[in-house]
């Protein structure tokens, strides 16, 4: 891990601060009439997705941390640990369960993104993709003439999750999943 001073910092950069990691989401240079320069700065939390306002003194040294992201496929679940396989190398590691965001949109051979620390090896989560098509695998059926208002109902998926459904959605039909959200899209159509 490397010290950047404040005039390093660009959007995107990962910070360590009080050993919680950081990414930099926005930044501005301050030059008062009076006193010091100061960088003001936006951050969000890499692991625990707070965001917080932070002010620096201008040439402050803080420590980044080198952060990359890579596709690994998802393989099964024993218990607590998830065991995904990179899709290049063939390389198989298990993810403990507390490091997996929206675990419920994760199924089977979904390829997943694994953000890991660079320096460490050190996996600090792993995430399903943005948007996923899921089968439903239980809901109620729709009524005729219960469309006219648009309304909606729960719909569990193949992998546990349930999100809201338009009434006209049946069980066994696929369907697009905003998996930061959990909204319903659209209906996958078939070919």
């Amino acid at each position: 891990m490397a010290k950047v001073s404040t005039s390093e910092f660009r959007t995107g950069m990962v910070i360590d601060i009080d050993n919680e990691l950081y990414s930099i989401v926005d930044y501005q240079h301050v030059k008062p009439g009076k006193g010091g320069a100061f960088l003001r700065t936006k951050l969000k939390g890499v692991v625990n997705e707070k965001t917080i306002e932070k002010t620096f003194r201008s040439g402050e040294k803080l420590q980044e941390v080198r952060v990359e992201r890579h596709p690994y496929q998802f393989l099964y679940q024993d218990r607590n640990l998830y065991y995904f396989m990179h899709e290049e190398t063939f390389e198989q590691i298990p993810v403990n369960e507390e490091i997996i965001k929206k675990s419920k949109f994760i199924a089977e051979g979904q390829v997943c993104t694994l953000v890991i620390d660079v320096d460490n090896e050190d996996i600090l989560y792993a995430e399903p993709p943005d948007h996923i098509n899921a089968v439903v695998a239980q809901t109620d059926p729709g009524v005729r003439g219960d469309t006219a208002q648009g309304g909606s109902k729960p719909a569990t998926l193949e992998s546990g999750a349930t999100v809201q459904v338009p009434l006209f959605i049946n069980e066994g039909e696929e369907i697009k999943v905003d998996t930061r959200t959990e909204e319903y899209i659209e209906r996958v159509k078939s070919n």
